[in-house]
């Protein structure tokens, strides 16, 4: 009887010792099949674009590791699960790793090796928001993804602060609207076959932005070409 449960209990701490090694192997192909459909992803958008400075795209489980701007240090770009998580197609990937390009380009440019050009960016991000936003719009459409894309990625994941006086980052809204203007003005095709009608993210984009959406359309009747103070 004792030789029978010494057994299984062998037996018994193989297979979970096996079952672990199979879960864990599993996962470890997960970040790997991940990091491969990122790095072949952000690669699209930098050929397409011919953006001939070097950047790597690093995907990290552990926002612990990685802290600060390194994508502007280092010049690579770390994408986190919470980057990624609600991301739910290709275009919303291709919206991230767009802004982000954006942001780490910026770091080529300037004085000092870009090196005032990414403390810039870092200390003051509300100046260079929208326009990255705006651009990041040019990088997707360049490389075949839907801009529309941007809209519901930032829709869903970015929270929506009461004021942006003395703070160092635009409203949410005031971002997605400059960007539907921009997408209405440059690339008005994506609306008039819009795939994303029925998302339900955009929806609730359409539904939360009409006063905005309403300034724009007074604007194109009147023909100006002042910039609408959106909020």
């Amino acid at each position: 009887m004792k030789k029978f449960l010494c057994f299984l209990s062998i037996f018994v701490l193989l297979v979970g010792t096996k079952a672990y090694a199979v879960k864990y192997d599993i996962k470890i192909l997960n970040d790997i099949m991940l990091q491969d459909h990122v790095n072949e992803i952000g690669t699209r958008i930098l050929n397409a674009n011919k953006i001939d400075v070097r950047m790597v795209f690093i995907y990290s489980k552990d926002d612990k590791l990685l802290k600060g701007e390194p994508s502007l240090t280092k010049r690579q770009i770390i994408i986190y699960d919470k980057d990624i998580q609600h991301a739910s197609d290709d275009n919303e990937i291709a919206a991230f790793l767009s802004r982000e390009i954006c942001k780490t380009a910026e770091s080529y440019s300037g004085q000092l090796k870009g090196i005032v050009g990414a403390a810039q960016v870092k200390f003051a991000p509300k100046k260079y928001e929208i326009f990255f936003d705006k651009r990041a719009v040019d990088l997707m459409v360049t490389a075949g993804y839907n801009p529309l894309a941007l809209i519901t990625y930032m829709n869903k994941t970015y929270p929506q602060k009461r004021y942006d006086t003395f703070v160092r980052t635009n409203l949410t809204s005031v971002r997605l609207a400059n960007i539907y203007e921009y997408i209405y003005t440059k690339y008005p095709s994506f609306l008039a076959n819009n795939t994303y009608i029925s998302n339900p993210y955009y929806q609730n984009f359409l539904l939360t932005s009409i006063n905005n959406r309403q300034k724009l359309q007074q604007k194109i009747e009147k023909g100006s070409k002042e910039n609408i103070k959106y909020e």
